[in-house]
């Protein structure tokens, strides 16, 4: 994605749930805090009230902070928006935090859902993300790429304009197994296999996106916006 000479230096990763970031962009994440970089994440929705009871809100924090460590986050910031509930709140309560945290961290690259995904509030934080980091001058962002997240993107309906058409692929043939290490840390969400979400299926995922590079394992983005001087 980037040349060792020429690394970025911050780099952050927006998330709607728990989980989607290691499902993501976890081999990546990883891959670059061991190189160097500072890795941030922001995850935008508490990710429980609308499957579970109101004390996992804290349980996916921590199984979060768990995996953070693993994949060597520098800082993790959870905003509890209302899960699966960011179409029923004013768009602009979702766009804040995210300009919050670009004005914090002045990131130089960005990470984010997928337009596409079969899942509304991944829907909403890509259009929030769009929103916020809208080109002006002064400006840190230098590149934004969108991710899948299995048991979403592929759920999505046979059209167009839904389609996930990677055109990025980071070679995680090395932390790949961080990857699966910290999606462990994630107790209540790693599934049996077939299941999308069991490590058995994310190995696989990795292993397909790899092969279509000629790579052992890799993650796979689409480019949004890319500023090169």
């Amino acid at each position: 994605m980037f040349t060792e000479s020429a690394l970025p230096k911050r780099i952050l990763v927006i998330a709607a749930h728990p989980d989607d970031e290691v499902l993501g962009v976890g081999g990546t994440i990883a891959k670059y805090a061991r190189m160097g970089n500072d890795i941030f994440i922001c995850i935008l929705a508490e990710g429980a009230t609308a499957r579970y009871e109101g004390k996992m809100i804290t349980q996916l924090e921590e199984y979060a902070s768990q995996a953070s460590e693993i994949l060597g986050v520098k800082e993790i910031y959870f905003e509890r928006l209302p899960d699966e509930r960011l179409d029923q709140i004013p768009f602009i309560d979702v766009i804040k935090p995210i300009e919050r945290r670009i004005s914090e961290i002045k990131p130089d690259i960005i990470f984010t859902h997928h337009r596409g995904d079969a899942n509304t509030d991944h829907q909403i934080v890509f259009k929030a993300t769009i929103a916020a980091t809208r080109t002006l001058r002064g400006d840190t962002i230098k590149k934004i790429l969108c991710y899948e997240v299995p048991s979403s993107t592929e759920q999505s309906p046979p059209f167009l304009e839904y389609a996930f058409t990677p055109n990025v692929f980071v070679d995680i043939s090395n932390s790949l197994a961080k990857k699966l290490e910290a999606m462990r840390a994630y107790q209540s969400e790693v599934g049996e296999y077939p299941h999308p979400r069991s490590i058995e299926a994310l190995t696989v995922t990795a292993r397909h996106w790899g092969v279509k590079v000629g790579l052992e394992a890799a993650e796979a983005f689409m480019l949004v916006r890319e500023i090169t001087k």
